[in-house]
C-alpha cells in the first residue's frame, strides 16, 4: 500500500534489513530501529505517523516486548496502531500472550516475503479504515452529545456505517468508540442478517467478490426484509448500546479475542478490537444475535459548583 509508513524494530540487523527491503519494494515508507524501547519513543514523538509497527517478541539478551506492547495499547492515540509481533518459533503459549496483549497480527522468523506482505497489507488496511472513520466522525462531533436515549433500525452495511459515525458523536471519546460501534453494526448486518459466515467471507475476499455478494444479498429476500435494532441509552456514569439482528446467531465466544488459528487471516478482528479499544464491556447474549456494549464514565464532582473562589 503506497505511502503507508511501517516502523520496524528488530535487534537482528540482517532480518531488519530484509523486512525493510521487501516493504520498500512495495512502496511502503520504512523506519528502522534496533529495539522496542526505541520504537516506543519514536511512536510517542510522532503518534499519527505510522500505519503499522513490527515488534520483535524476544530481543537478543532475552528482553520481552510485552511491556512495550502494553504501553502502546493503553496509549490514547497509539492504541489503534496495528502491532505485528514476530517471534523465532510458533510457541502456542507465546502466541496467545501476544494476541491477548493486543498484537492481532503475527509473523515468524526468518521472514517469509509472501506472508510478510500479506500480514502488513491486512494491518495497514485495517488501520486506514479506522483512521478514515475517526476523520469522518469529526464531522458529526457533538451532534448527539446530549441524547439520553434512542432507537434506530438499519438494513444495509451503508446504513450501519452512517449510524456508527452518528452514534459515536454521543460519546466523550468518539474517536475511539466509532471503531467499535461500526464493527458491531456491520457484523450484525453482514454475518447476522445476510448470513455470510466466516469461511464464506474468507473465500469471497480471496476471490475479490465480497462487496458484490453483500450488495446482492441486500437486494434479495429474505435478507432484504431484515433489520437490525439498535438501542442507545445514557445513564448516570455509563452509556449502554444494544444491537440485535435477525440472523441465526453464531459462536461468539471465539471472536471476543483473536484465536491462534485465525492469526494470519485477512479479517475477523473487529469484535476483538471493539472490546479492546472502544468499550469497557462487550457481551453477546443468547445465541449471539444480540450484543450489549457498555462504557463507564466518571460522574461530575457534585461538590464542584463551578464558582472560582479567591
Amino acid at each position: 500500500m503506497s505511502n503507508a509508513a511501517v516502523l520496524v524494530a528488530d535487534s537482528d540487523a540482517a532480518n531488519r534489513e530484509a523486512i525493510a527491503r521487501i516493504l520498500l519494494q512495495e512502496g511502503y515508507e520504512v523506519v528502522q530501529v534496533e529495539n522496542d524501547v526505541e520504537a516506543l519513543a519514536q511512536l510517542k514523538r510522532t503518534p499519527t505517523r505510522f500505519d503499522a509497527v513490527i515488534l520483535e517478541r524476544y530481543h537478543e539478551g532475552g528482553t520481552d516486548s510485552l511491556d512495550v506492547l502494553n504501553k502502546i495499547k493503553t496509549h490514547p492515540v497509539l492504541k489503534l496502531v496495528p502491532v505485528i509481533m514476530q517471534a523465532r518459533d510458533h510457541d502456542p503459549r507465546d502466541l496467545t500472550e501476544n494476541l491477548r496483549g493486543g498484537a492481532h497480527y503475527y509473523l515468524t522468523k526468518p521472514v517469509a516475503e509472501e506472508l510478510l506482505l500479506a500480514v502488513v497489507k491486512t494491518a495497514v488496511t485495517d488501520h486506514s479504515n479506522y483512521r478514515s472513520l475517526q476523520l469522518q466522525v469529526e464531522q458529526c462531533e457533538g451532534k448527539l452529545a446530549e441524547m439520553q436515549a434512542g432507537h434506530f433500525q438499519i438494513r444495509s452495511v451503508e446504513e450501519a456505517a452512517a449510524l456508527g459515525k452518528l452514534l459515536a458523536s454521543a460519546y466523550p471519546d468518539a474517536d475511539l468508540v466509532v471503531v467499535g460501534i461500526t464493527e458491531l453494526l456491520i457484523n450484525a448486518i453482514e454475518h447476522g442478517n445476510l448470513e455470510i459466515g466466516y469461511k464464506m467471507k474468507s473465500e469471497l475476499i480471496e476471490k475479490g467478490e465480497w462487496l458484490e455478494e453483500i450488495e446482492r444479498r441486500q437486494k434479495m429476500p429474505p435478507y432484504s426484509q431484515r433489520c437490525v435494532d439498535v438501542m442507545f441509552q445514557r445513564q448516570p456514569g455509563e452509556i449502554r448500546l444494544n444491537i440485535k439482528d435477525q440472523g441465526q446467531g453464531f459462536d461468539w465466544t471465539r471472536y471476543l479475542e483473536i484465536q491462534p488459528d485465525r492469526v494470519f487471516d485477512t479479517h475477523g478482528r473487529g469484535i476483538a478490537i471493539a472490546k479492546q479499544v472502544s468499550f469497557d464491556e462487550v457481551e453477546y447474549l443468547g445465541n449471539g444475535n444480540e450484543v450489549e456494549a457498555v462504557n463507564y464514565y466518571p460522574e461530575p464532582d457534585s461538590s464542584d459548583s463551578g464558582i472560582n473562589e479567591y
